[in-house]
């Protein structure tokens, strides 16, 4: 019981608060917040320097909900797809239904996803380890797939800025060959765009762009903020998709690469589609936020699975949290559980106190973050412009970064004004780097030969519900065709 113990549990207080707070500060993330804490965990016992990087990691999740929801500024992959029905519901005067479900499923969802570690980590980690590069290909270009039925634009305005987010996920120097790809000559792109300037430019500034020129064509007064907190209606609408959305993210968790972004999108797509009214999302539909907002959370946690038990990180962070575990002088694997029992346990147990202490924290400042939309759009635009160019500018301290913002900003402009919605886009590009690499590392193992993915069983099998979904409308026509 040594997470108990009080020096423990404040470091694990301490590690959500700056979670939270990072998660609200969109760009920095926790990736970034571990990487400078890092040295400060030096002097600190292996399990409570543990305990504090993984709280700093989880609690991010839930401090990026609230710009989504509120100002539409993604910080995380993980949380584009809240912002389709998360700032519609603040439009509409319910951010506080929006923040107390998110609230809510991340709670539940990151508590299942803890039991599951608790109790399944061990056979979990050994099915991740069937995982090669033919099946992550087979998992992006299904992800890529579910990117067209996100959004509330047209099916084709979604696959044409999904193939836009496609094309820029070649930007940059090709790991392969070393070749320059549509760098223009310049070493700010030789490693490709980071996701931070593009959702910042495409949500943020395009949406102030966009609403800047609305204010003068038509002078609609804000939808007044009133409820603080979900009714029972939003509640039982959302019980299911909180339910489904805890096993979709504890079972794409455990994958490298786009685990969280993968289950957000799949978790969402997959009530869409068991809607009856599936033109509520994008609209305001509750189960649009808790059903991301769960799975992302529960895949934050499951991630560490693959960590803790196999040794290989399942993402950026989990790779530092890997490298702090080693600088402790405890090297991750299966002798972990055995060998460090005291550390694997103490970091396990704490998730579950520190998902109540930040349920605790974040519904009782439901009602504050609320009256950030009672600001004046006037005062509120040029924070938001303030908040995304200092998000930007901290990941890298490159001033290009800030061009590229302005630039993106312009194209989410357009975007918006001619009905295409960025969502696609951003989630087409997070996955199109995983889907370019998978793709070719999988080629190269089969000798150029395409025919290789269906010999394996999984990427076979995902392949083939990949080709039933596509067709499935055609079937569908042809059906309602016949007399």
């Amino acid at each position: 019981m040594e997470f108990l113990e009080p020096l423990n549990l404040l470091y694990c207080l301490i590690g959500v608060v700056i979670g939270m707070l990072i998660g609200v500060l969109p760009g920095l993330g926790p990736a970034a917040t571990i990487a400078i804490l890092l040295p400060v965990t030096y002097g600190v016992e292996p399990v409570s320097a543990i305990i504090l990087l993984a709280g700093i990691f989880y609690g991010a999740q839930y401090g990026g909900t609230i710009t989504s929801v509120l100002l539409k500024l993604p910080g995380e992959a993980s949380s584009v797809v809240t912002v389709f029905d998360g700032h519609a519901l603040a439009r509409q005067g319910k951010a506080g239904t929006a923040l107390g479900i998110a609230a809510i499923g991340s709670f539940i969802g990151g508590t299942v996803s803890i039991v599951g570690l608790t109790l399944l980590a061990p056979v979990v980690a050994a099915v991740a380890l069937d995982f090669g590069p033919p099946e992550y290909a087979a998992l992006a270009l299904f992800g890529v797939l579910l990117v067209a039925t996100v959004g509330n634009g047209g099916r084709t305005k979604a696959v044409i800025a999904a193939g836009l987010g496609l094309l820029l996920a070649t930007v940059g120097r090709d790991t392969f060959t070393g070749a320059s790809r549509f760098t223009f000559d310049t070493l700010n792109l030789a490693d490709g765009i980071d996701f931070v300037p593009i959702a910042m430019g495409l949500f943020g500034l395009g949406e102030i762009l966009y609403n800047l020129e609305q204010r003068h064509r038509t002078a609609a007064p804000p939808a007044a903020v009133a409820n603080v907190w979900p009714s029972r209606a939003d509640l039982r609408k959302s019980g299911g998709a909180i339910g489904r959305g805890s096993v979709i993210g504890f079972a794409l968790g455990v994958l490298p690469g786009g685990g969280a972004t993968l289950s957000s999108l799949v978790a969402y797509a997959v009530e869409k589609r068991r809607a009856k009214h599936p033109g509520r999302f994008g609209q305001g539909a509750v189960e649009g936020v808790a059903a991301p907002e769960t799975a992302n959370n529960a895949a934050a946690t499951s991630s560490f699975i693959p960590l803790l038990t196999l040794g290989i990180p399942a993402n950026a962070t989990m790779a530092l949290l890997f490298g702090a575990l080693l600088i402790h002088g405890i090297p991750p694997g299966p002798q972990l559980i055995t060998d460090h029992p005291d550390l694997f346990w103490g970091v396990v147990n704490s998730m579950y106190v520190g998902n109540v202490l930040l349920l605790i924290m974040s519904i009782p400042m439901v009602g504050l973050f609320v009256k950030i939309l009672r600001v004046r759009p006037a005062v509120l635009a040029p924070i938001t412009v303030l908040i995304t160019l200092i998000g930007v500018y901290t990941v890298a301290n490159q001033v290009f970064d800030i061009f590229l913002v302005v630039a993106f900003g312009v194209l989410g402009y357009l975007m918006k004004k001619f009905g295409f919605e960025p969502g696609p886009l951003v989630l087409a590009f997070v996955l199109g780097s995983l889907l370019e690499t998978a793709v070719r590392q999988s080629l190269l193992l089969f000798d150029g030969n395409p025919a290789g993915f269906l010999t394996r069983p999984i990427s076979g099998t995902v392949l083939a519900v990949l080709l039933l979904v596509l067709l499935l409308p055609a079937f569908g026509k042809l059906r309602r065709r016949k007399p």
